[in-house]
């Protein structure tokens, strides 16, 4: 898999935009559905095509999306298993354990409720590698006609009913015996897929459980709850004296969490607990960890001096799965919260990443603020920059790249720059860390300058 691939309508994630706009339109999904039993005929030289699965998240416009979809495989011959709302990670256990062909998972993460995306996993449960998704874009700008299948074999469209069932019994045996009895726990589903799932789960392994961001009406998903906005989880964590919050994004796919004192835990301290937790058991492969460019500076100084090492991969869970599943790893993650536990699970799953932490803590009798705080972050900022689509990216314009050599200069072995190209908006990233706050703002502020006059000089 290459980051550098070039992509039409695929992101770094699926499918994504503005619901009932191109590319999230009815048609087009028709034609993605299509255009993937197309590609998966053609792999399996027209051979065992009887099922997918869909799944989606709690958007209003997950209906339309869904129904396209469920339309497009079944003109192609395939079998359709619909799920409905589900958190994505449930659609990967899912694609694997009913031998289905493909799992759809429709859902834009972490965005408000006007837009919406598409994800596709392959039967073993992992996200579509780039190749496969590549040729499902060739399809989907041609005409499909002549590849529908007879009348006589089309396929069918069914519910399945404990779908919620299986994957609660699936993250539950993740933490064996251990119960959460004597934890009171403060989820925030953020109105999204896990708005089921997650208070249930924690209930039935005997945590108290205060529940927010539990009511979907189609349009609040992601809105003032959730992963990407925790001011109502720390608040609710202080009011109700709760040992710890867990707050999932829209597809809970994701997990931010919340100390007792009502602190904000991100990605890289949650993967620091589970590393140090899984090293002490001797449970870490490979004596390390994969994350991304992006995790702090601190986490990985902390690793270092455990004698444990950090991989480090493009921005994107699916670059991390996929070092992981090359190198043998089975532990990964971002910053943002996608935490991938290889042992449990082929893709990121928040809950299943809490439910080890909340382990964690039961066995360790520690407070949070002690568990989850176990480096001090360096000083980081980011920035976006954002340029017309049209003019083509500034990033390797010449006089960026001299800012950005400019910029290492200063920093050297105090910190690091990164910049970097969204794989979802026409931004580009420019983020920089190191121990001494003003030297880092000051070259952010100095290659900021010099893209933005870059992007709106043409």
């Amino acid at each position: 898999m290459s980051e550098n691939k070039k992509r039409k309508y695929f992101g770094t994630d699926g499918i994504r935009g503005q619901a009932n706009r191109f590319p999230m339109t009815p048609d087009m999904a028709m034609k993605v559905a299509m255009a993937t039993a197309c590609v998966l005929r053609e792999m399996r030289d027209g051979n065992h095509m009887n099922r997918v699965v869909i799944g989606k998240d709690t958007r209003l416009s997950g209906y339309m999306l869904e129904q396209s979809m469920s339309a497009g495989f079944v003109s192609m011959g395939m079998d359709v298993i619909l799920v409905g709302p589900i958190p994505t990670p449930g659609i990967a256990k899912l694609t694997k354990s009913l031998r289905a062909d493909v799992g759809i998972m429709i859902s834009a993460s972490h965005n408000r409720y006007m837009d919406n995306g598409i994800k596709l996993f392959g039967a073993d449960g992992y996200k579509l590698d780039d190749d496969i998704e590549l040729e499902v874009e060739k399809y989907i700008d041609q005409n499909l006609t002549a590849k529908l299948v007879s009348s006589d074999s089309l396929g069918k469209a069914s519910r399945l009913d404990d779908a919620l069932g299986r994957y609660i019994e699936s993250i539950k045996r993740s933490i064996g015996t251990t119960d959460l009895k004597g934890l009171k726990v403060v989820i925030d589903c953020a109105n999204g897929a896990g708005y089921k799932v997650a208070p249930q789960v924690l209930w039935e392994l005997e945590a108290e459980v205060i529940s927010i961001g539990c009511s979907p009406n189609g349009r609040n998903i992601n809105d003032g709850f959730g992963a990407t906005a925790t001011e109502n989880l720390q608040k609710a964590v202080i009011e109700n004296k709760a040992d710890v919050g867990i707050a999932l994004d829209g597809d809970a796919d994701r997990l931010i969490m919340v100390d007792e004192s009502g602190n904000k835990i991100d990605g890289d301290q949650i993967m620091a607990s589970l590393t140090l937790s899984m090293h002490s058991k001797g449970k870490l492969n490979n004596n390390g960890v994969v994350a991304t460019v992006m995790s702090n500076l601190g986490f990985e100084r902390l690793l270092k001096s455990k004698g444990i090492t950090l991989e480090r991969m493009p921005v994107g869970d699916r670059y991390v799965v996929e070092k992981m599943r090359k190198d043998g790893y089975n532990l990964g993650g971002e910053q943002s919260g996608h935490i991938i536990i290889h042992d449990h699970a082929t893709t990121g799953d928040g809950l299943l990443a809490a439910l080890q932490v909340l382990e964690i803590l039961k066995e360790e009798g520690q407070p949070a603020s002690k568990a989850l705080h176990l480096f001090e972050p360096l000083p980081q900022i980011l920035r976006n920059v954002k340029f017309d689509n049209g003019s083509g990216t500034p990033i390797h314009a010449e006089k960026v790249r001299d800012a950005i050599t400019k910029a290492n200069e200063k920093i050297n072995g105090s910190g690091r720059i990164l910049v970097r190209e969204s794989g979802t908006e026409p931004l580009i990233r420019v983020m920089a860390e190191g121990d001494d706050l003003g030297l880092v703002e000051n070259i952010v502020d100095d290659v900021c300058e010099v893209i933005e006059k870059v992007a709106h000089s043409g």
